[in-house]
């Protein structure tokens, strides 16, 4: 019987042939860190070494609560900053970059058949290229900084089918909140899941990258997209060194597999409090919204700026709405800047803020206040990820992100082209 790709990739990394279920001891190619690198310094320095074992393996990305919100923040910041310094991790990005999430693949370091590890749980985002890449904790991640090396159980795999054709509109974004109300949000506990079929291949990278990046919100381990020519195209010029494409085996064993015909998929929403509790935006539709969330590493990227432009040009926000839009990074912002779509969005009402997290996190830059409901297109909704248990999130696509902007409660997108 042939192997799973992620049997193949940690089979490599272990240096001996693997199976599903087993665990095994390996040195990641990248490990990736952001602005809890203070915290796990800390951790690190405890296990009594001094000296950080491959600096030139880790990636440290400020972009959780930048620039610092308080005097908290900033000494944090001020740590890591030291931090890196003193243990030479040339890898480094501060305040002004953007997104983890967006920036290890726009700086080449996510690629086919490598193995990534992030503090951050949405680091199965860089599946979306070919890697085997997963979050971590950081009393892990201090372990790599002090050994090079991590264990881990080799995850069994699920492969995810997506035919069909997605009608006009409908995004990623719908097809990922669809999938994960189906299957729950522990629908997938530490699967590696592959997502598979004609719907995936058409899709864009920024479109497979939602995909990967909430394959977390299932409890899965791994987010997996076969590279193809789109992806190969993608990293041209990006990649930082050569790599090797990583595919499951045609008789390898796929413990389960779910085929989703999307030809007939509305518009999707994600109600509170919980990822899995997705419903169609009709069944919805109403629901006065105070501020609408723009951004994210789930939807902050060049081709969610494009149709939010397209639906809000040459028109207002709702004036009992606000809008809070936060490009993925420096090289989108600059990308959107050049199209004209940051002008359409400011001009229609939208509050423009810096790359980053900004309040998905719940740090600054639009928390909600008790009572209040946010529509957004980020990842998570559970009580308290906008800083406030008191408040309510709704998880959409960007183009229902615009359209209730526009109208100040939850629409259907399709209403307003």
């Amino acid at each position: 019987m042939g192997k799973t790709f992620a049997e193949k990739i940690l089979s490599k990394k272990a240096g001996k042939e693997v199976e599903a279920g087993e665990i095994v001891e390996v040195s990641p190619d990248v490990a990736m860190s952001h602005d809890n690198t203070a915290a796990i310094a800390k951790t690190f320095y405890s296990i009594g070494v001094d000296k950080v074992f491959n600096p030139d393996m880790h990636v440290v990305i400020l972009d959780h609560c930048v620039p610092a919100a308080n005097e908290k923040f900033a000494q944090n910041h001020k740590e890591v900053r030291e931090f890196v310094a003193k243990q030479g991790i040339e890898h480094f990005y501060d305040i002004h970059r953007g997104i983890c999430h967006q920036v290890l693949p726009e700086e080449g370091f996510a690629l086919p058949g490598e193995l990534i590890v992030g503090s951050d749980s949405h680091s199965t985002t860089y599946g979306a290229f070919g890697a085997f890449a997963t979050g971590i904790g950081r009393s892990e991640m201090a372990v790599i900084f002090a050994t090079g090396k991590i264990w881990l159980r080799v995850p069994e795999t699920m492969r995810v089918v997506i035919t069909g054709t997605l009608p006009e509109g409908i995004s990623a974004k719908d097809v990922i909140l669809h999938i994960i109300g189906t299957l729950t949000a522990d629908g997938a506990l530490y699967k590696a899941v592959e997502f598979a079929g004609p719907v995936v291949r058409q899709m864009s990278i920024a479109g497979r990258m939602v995909l990967a990046n909430m394959a977390v919100e299932m409890g899965a381990k791994i987010g997996y997209v076969e590279p193809d020519d789109t992806t190969l195209s993608w990293l041209e010029g990006r990649a930082r060194h050569p790599f090797q494409v990583v595919t499951s085996d045609p008789d390898a064993h796929i413990e389960e597999e779910h085929v989703f015909d999307v030809s007939n998929l509305e518009p999707m929403v994600a109600c509170p409090h919980t990822v899995d509790n997705v419903k169609p935006v009709r069944e919805v539709k109403g629901v006065k919204v105070d501020q609408v969330f723009f951004g994210s590493c789930t939807n902050g990227r060049l081709e969610d700026f494009a149709e939010v432009a397209r639906l809000l040009r040459g028109r207002r926000i709702h004036p009992s709405t606000r809008m809070v839009v936060i490009p993925a990074s420096q090289q989108v912002l600059k990308e959107a800047l050049a199209a004209g779509y940051i002008a359409d969005l400011v001009e229609a009402g939208a509050v423009l803020v810096n790359p980053g997290c900004g309040p998905c996190m719940g740090n600054h830059e639009g928390i909600l206040a008790p009572g209040e409901v946010t529509l957004s297109t980020s990842n998570r909704n559970f009580k308290g990820r906008f800083g406030c248990k008191d408040a309510e999130i709704y998880l959409a696509s960007p183009l229902t992100a615009a359209a209730t902007a526009l109208t100040g409660v939850i629409t259907d997108f399709r209403e307003l082209m």
